[in-house]
Formats: C-alpha cells, sequence, structure tokens
C-alpha cells in the first residue's frame, strides 16, 4: 500500500459523463510520479479527483490507506495533499507575501515562520516579498503559486501543467526548482505536457489514454521506450 493510491476511479463532470474509466495509481512516499497522455486523456481531472475537487463515480483515493474521496477541497488539503491547477493558481492583485498568508489559511497562527522558511528556500521570491504577484515572470508565478501550497506542509503536491505557457529556459528552471521539492522529501504527482522533462525528474510514470492506464513503469524506462518517445515524446 503506496502513500496515495488510486483505485479503480471512475469520474466525469456529470452523472453520465465518464472521462475516467477505472484509473489506476500508486505514489510512493517522496517520489515523483509523472502522468502523461494525450489532451484529454483525464490527467487533469484525476488530479482533481484526488485534490477533492472532483468526487469519483466509483473507486477510491487513499492516503496512508484512509479513504479521501468525497471530502471537501479544504479537508483533504489539511490532510497533506496540495493541488496547484494550472491557471488562476496565484492572486495577482496581492503581494508575493500576501500570496503565502493566503496559502496558510488553515494555519495562520504557523504561517509567519513559514512564510520566512519558504523565503529562504526561494531567494527570487523573498526579493520580490512586496511586490504585486501580477509583476512576476510567468516561471516566477508558477514557483509563488507551488510555494504556497507548500504553505501547509504538504505529503503530496499536485502540479497539473505547472510549465504551461513559459519559456524553455524557465520551465527548465522550474523542474529544477520541482525535483528540489521532491529531495525534500515532498511527494509530487505532475500532469504535464512535456512529458520528457516531466519523465527525467520522475522515478515513476503512468500513460493515460481515453480515460484509462495504458502504461505505467519506472520513469527512465518509459523515456527510453521507442513507441513512448515516437508517440508522447516527439522522436
Amino acid at each position: 500500500m503506496g502513500l496515495l493510491t488510486v483505485d479503480g476511479v471512475v469520474a466525469g463532470y456529470g452523472a453520465a459523463d465518464e472521462i475516467l474509466k477505472g484509473v489506476e495509481l500508486t505514489v510512493e512516499p517522496g517520489e515523483t510520479v509523472s502522468v502523461i497522455g494525450p489532451n484529454g486523456a483525464g490527467k487533469s481531472t484525476l488530479l482533481k479527483v484526488i485534490a477533492g475537487l472532483l468526487v469519483p463515480h466509483r473507486g477510491t483515493v487513499r492516503l496512508y490507506d484512509r479513504p479521501i474521496h468525497g471530502l471537501r477541497p479544504r479537508d483533504v488539503s489539511a490532510l497533506g495533499v496540495a493541488f496547484v491547477p494550472q491557471e488562476q493558481n496565484i492572486f495577482p492583485t496581492m503581494s508575493v507575501r500576501e500570496n503565502l498568508e493566503m496559502g496558510g489559511y488553515l494555519e495562520p497562527a504557523r504561517a509567519r515562520a513559514r512564510i520566512e522558511a519558504i523565503f529562504a528556500r526561494f531567494p527570487q521570491l523573498a526579493e520580490k516579498r512586496r511586490h504585486a504577484a501580477r509583476t512576476l515572470s510567468g516561471g516566477q508565478r508558477q514557483i509563488l503559486a507551488m510555494a504556497m501550497a507548500l504553505m501547509v506542509e504538504p505529503v503530496v503536491l499536485l502540479l497539473d501543467e505547472p510549465s504551461a505557457g513559459l519559456a524553455p529556459l524557465a520551465a527548465e528552471r522550474l523542474f529544477e526548482t520541482i525535483a528540489g521539492i521532491q529531495r525534500e522529501g515532498v511527494a509530487i504527482v505532475i500532469v504535464e505536457q512535456n512529458a520528457r522533462q516531466a519523465l527525467a525528474i520522475a522515478q515513476r510514470g503512468y500513460i493515460l489514454v481515453d480515460g484509462r492506464n495504458s502504461r505505467t513503469g519506472p520513469a527512465a524506462e518509459l523515456a527510453a521506450d521507442p513507441d513512448v518517445r515516437r508517440i508522447f515524446l516527439g522522436s
């Protein structure tokens, strides 16, 4: 039994809508799992189910073998599962520090200490602490969004397309940051169109196709597989 397990999840955005058709996923403590696949495969839907934003029609989601499917997103977050959506993941008119304060809303008494720890971990945010979040670069905004999620000291961090819209250099730096977070002991599930980079920082990978598990295995083996390279990595 892993840290996080998804077992036979069927889910969609309506009673008769089945985007996920029995998906399985396991995340071990402190590992990065990359979820790749074509558009419409259900990757982002899977993260929303885990985060509590979407209740599955069937199947289970367990954290430390405790069922968490059906809990409110706030309660899922309080248990240590933090979700960073692709869009609208920061408060653009608030300062960087105020964004972090919002990220620490579950435990306001500990927010000050956590913010200082975040600034020590991400000096680029510390330099901009009084600046409005909208003034940050695209890469800095994504780091701020992840830093907000880290305010709850999660055991699992869910990342939905973190490199979307970033220039190649900014994306490379972002993936380095994600790898650094994993080395500090936080398990990560990353959904990413940049499959090559996502597999490069992951220990295991899952390929979803049409809402179902297609392939899974060590990330390095998937990245080296000729069929995976041809279909998903563009080589």
